[in-house]
């Protein structure tokens, strides 16, 4: 028996509600009652008014189930019959004379979805309480707006056991991805009570054997409902609906079983594979594949080569080797033995089963697909450090470097901080950019090369990566991956054909995740203290990645003092404490991140000299006063953006410029207004902009 995805939420009828349903109709629920979803009544209320029963819409028609009442949407925590396709608008709910609760639909279909016939009356109750006993089972939802079955199950199992498992599985001990560990007792429930606490126990004793989670919210002078649930992402959490009123309410997290998207088995599907940390994920096709639905990146990709090569071993020499760092599977191989790295490259071209071949401790694993989400990119590289050598810094010679670049012969680009040069590493398979560091602080040798092993461990999609090094004397320089796409500057400044609204806002949110990473996720907080579009490339699926990261001081424990001469090149995008010569915290990385997203929204530069109007050469000052005179379309000349849209990007952008940096937000709230996730005030001016040629 599956059950709706909700733990306290489930009584006999709960009711959902829209403005048609009338208040006096709570309490008891009498023979031959009946509800339409086109009918003043379509659903029963609860006493307290904040549940509700009956029809609600659903695709293109309507579902029943039971609902939290809130503003701006319900919370649906039960669905009736949750596969079935929805109903039209002719269908009833009929609580008939032998005490069934009906579904009617106009052509005379009828289903039942409840049978009381003991009964001669049915009332909504408040109560809740439900259990997860033994051999039963939560399925979670499609979606958050799709109550059919979802891709997830947790089970209460026979052994005493909670588990968590990807739904089309065999339920295998290493299909699950999150258990209690609460095996070898024998007939568990799993109970949420009206405190919030969620626990397991012996069938109905009191004695509690796990505790998984107790209310931490206060919830003042206010109603708290609890519920638990399996969410459609595959993660079993439990939530607190805080109601000020019976239709204001607030939502909080109390407890999550898992932190980690990337830790749900069958999250990203067939021959795809999760990468990121906690809620910042992406599903990611293997090289040769393409995804099945690029609308739900979750449901997997398709080969998207011919598979013919097979019928003859020398034709798989036609195909190559794309490598993927930093990649680890937890499932059994079909092969497994000790070869050289190129050998084993060339086994798995030269074997028709071969799609995937592992190299770790000089051992070749090859696996074949269909490939199931078992594979995960960790994100901090002192976590797979012990599995290979693969993922170190290199350190180069100064002649490497010189013959990798043909003798610094082509110059990608140049900034403050020195000269980027195109160069080709690995007997000549790998193209890099290589830096040259001309103006860093001379701080000797033991510092330089204490802080770049920290640097390299940093690893994020939106951070480009560091390879390796050169340290000869005077001459440092430090090798990256090559990213053919070029700057942040280059398109929305040079580019023949800017990018449309919707791809700027998810350029702004990758940049403000990899400083969300440089800020809290990474083993050393790092201020950038340097980011501008020019140090922002570009990847070949355009995806932004923050470069020159950590070139700044680290921020041993908190913080830095400033280094003009560093970064005197880039005034425009400096926040007011370089200037004054002052301590230097993560806000400064907010001030700058702010400057780029006005530049990002407008496609222009955060100081220009070609404008109309005085008014207009400071760019963060010219949104400014457009926002207030709400004349927000000058910013964008010819282009036509959803004026809300629009509004929230450049509130964001004004936020984050703040001279005061303690008005300014933090980069995790920078993410939330980004996505719409919080509400965003109106900002306060701005004061006097201070440039220095």
């Amino acid at each position: 028996m599956a059950l709706e995805s909700c733990l306290l939420l489930l009584i006999l009828f709960l009711l959902f509600v829209e403005t048609r349903t009338q208040p006096n109709q709570c309490g008891e629920i009498h023979l031959d009652s009946q509800l339409s979803p086109t009918s003043n009544l379509l659903s029963w209320l609860s006493p307290s008014g904040h549940f509700a029963f009956g029809f609600y819409p659903q695709g293109n028609g309507f579902a029943i189930g039971i609902w939290l009442i809130g503003q701006p949407d319900n919370t649906v925590v039960w669905t009736a019959n949750r596969d079935d396709p929805p109903v039209s608008s002719d269908a009833t709910i009929h609580f008939s004379e032998e005490g069934k609760l009906l579904l009617r639909t106009g052509q005379g279909y009828e289903k039942l979805i409840a049978d009381q016939s003991v009964s001669d009356s049915a009332s909504m109750l408040d109560s809740g309480g439900q259990s997860l006993t033994r051999s039963h089972e939560l399925v979670s939802s499609v979606s958050s707006s799709n109550h059919s079955s979802g891709r997830f199950l947790i089970r209460m199992q026979t052994d005493g056991n909670l588990v968590a498992y990807p739904r089309n599985s065999a339920s295998l001990p290493n299909d699950a991805y999150w258990g209690s560990n609460t095996d070898n007792n024998v007939g568990l429930n799993l109970s949420l009570n009206h405190q919030g606490h969620l626990f397991m126990n012996i069938d109905k004793s009191e004695s509690q054997v796990l505790s998984f989670a107790s209310s931490s919210y206060s919830c003042e002078n206010s109603t708290t409902i609890f519920r638990a649930i399996l969410d459609a992402d595959g993660i079993f959490r439990l939530y607190s609906h805080c109601f000020e009123s019976k239709t204001s309410w607030s939502v909080h997290v109390e407890w999550s079983a898992l932190n980690n998207q990337c830790d749900v088995h069958g999250f990203c599907d067939f021959n795809s594979y999760c990468s990121g940390t906690g809620t910042n994920y992406e599903c990611s096709c293997y090289a040769g594949f393409v995804f099945n639905d690029p609308n739900e990146k979750f449901s997997g990709c398709y080969r998207n080569a011919s598979e013919s090569f097979c019928a003859g071993r020398k034709e798989g020499r036609k195909y190559h080797v794309t490598e993927i760092e930093n990649l680890l599977f937890e499932r059994d191989p079909y092969s497994a033995e000790e070869l050289e790295e190129e050998k084993c490259r060339l086994s798995c071209l030269e074997d028709c089963h071969c799609d995937v071949a592992l190299y770790m401790d000089a051992k070749c694993e090859k696996y074949t697909f269909p490939i199931r989400d078992r594979a995960f990119l960790y994100e901090k590289l002192s976590e797979i450090i012990s599995l290979t050598g693969e993922f170190t810094l290199k350190s180069f010679s100064y002649d490497e470097l010189e013959k990798a670049t043909d003798g610094f012969r082509e110059e990608l680009g140049r900034g403050s901080i020195g000269a980027v040069y195109k160069g080709k590493i690995n007997g000549g398979q790998k193209t890099v950019a290589i830096k040259r560091l001309e103006k860093v602080l001379d701080r000797g040798e033991k510092n330089f090369q204490a802080e770049i092993p920290i640097i390299g461990q940093t690893y994020h999609r939106n951070l480009v990566r560091l390879l390796g090094f050169c340290f000869d004397h005077s001459r440092r320089f430090l090798v990256y991956e090559y990213l053919k796409n070029g700057t942040l500057a280059d398109l929305l400044f040079t580019a023949e054909r800017r990018p449309v609204w919707k791809e700027r806002i998810r350029i702004a949110l990758d940049i403000a995740r990899g400083i969300l990473y440089l800020h809290e996720e990474c083993e050393a907080c790092i201020i950038h203290g340097n980011i501008t579009p020019q140090n922002i490339l570009m990847d070949d699926s355009w995806i932004a990645k923050i470069s020159d990261f950590g070139l700044s001081k680290l921020l041993y424990p908190d913080k830095i003092r400033s280094s003009m001469a560093l970064l005197s090149h880039s005034r425009g995008h400096l926040a007011p404490e370089w200037q004054n010569n002052a301590l230097i915290s993560i806000k400064a990385d907010i001030y700058s991140f702010g400057v780029v997203l006005l530049e990002i929204i407008c496609c222009r530069s955060s100081i220009k000299a070609d404008v109309s109007t005085e008014d207009e050469m400071i760019l963060s000052r010219w949104a400014y006063q457009c926002f207030v005179a709400g004349q927000l379309d000058l910013l964008l000349k010819d282009e036509h953006v959803e004026y809300e849209s629009l509004e929230r990007m450049v509130k964001i952008g004004l936020w984050c410029v703040q001279s005061d940096l303690a008005l300014r937000p933090s980069i995790k709230n920078v993410i939330l207004m980004l996505e719409g996730s919080e509400d965003i005030p109106n900002p306060p001016s701005l004061a006097p902009v201070l440039t220095t040629p």
